[in-house]
């Protein structure tokens, strides 16, 4: 931008100022960047999600367990992109002495829980939720107490994709009324 002054001496000065538009951009862009920078850090808790080819592992979580409780639960949704069918077969974990998949549904008025032996199908271009209340992974003879914020590991195996590792975060046992489950809009 061009100003004109006056001077003593006679004629017009034209100064450009160009100090304060270059300024102006470095204080835009850093303020940018730091919003981004904001933005991750305070990324929901399903940024740990785990993308194998077509399959992708979102948000696994267990729950803190109860003192004394020789067992856990694991839950993700796994979401197949592909054009051809997958399968969870097992689940492998350090945590318990014995992992499996189950199954919770109701028998008449009475809600039973099975293991699955032959795993859960993953159909192509579709989701499939382990959830509470439903099909879940089970963690047997924990050899440690879930504790809420903590992290564990746990391997996946998938028929086609093969041995998948996944983070899974404990999430406290009772959450405040009306949480949500990290953005996903509905409460666990």
């Amino acid at each position: 931008r061009l100003i004109r002054r006056g001077r003593a001496s006679g004629g017009p000065l034209y100064r450009v100022q160009m100090q304060r538009t270059t300024d102006m951009r470095k204080f835009a862009a850093s303020s940018l960047a730091g919003a981004a920078l904001l933005g991750l850090m305070l990324a929901p808790a399903h940024a740990h999600d785990v993308k194998v080819g077509a399959l992708t592992l979102d948000h696994p979580f267990s729950r803190e367990t109860p003192k004394g409780a020789r067992v856990g639960a694991g839950y993700v949704t796994i979401r197949n992109d592909g054009e051809v069918a997958d399968q969870l077969i097992a689940v492998a974990c350090d945590c318990a002495e014995l992992t499996e998949i189950h199954e919770m549904k109701m028998d008449g008025a009475v809600m039973r829980m099975q293991a699955l032996p032959d795993g859960v199908a993953i159909p192509a271009g579709a989701a499939v939720a382990l959830e509470p209340g439903g099909r879940h992974i089970m963690f047997l003879n924990l050899k440690d107490p879930f504790k809420a914020d903590d992290r564990f590991k746990a391997t996946l195996t998938f028929r086609h994709a093969g041995a998948v590792e996944a983070e899974f975060t404990v999430e406290p046992l009772r959450k405040p009324s009306g949480a949500n489950h990290g953005g996903h809009g509905k409460a666990h």
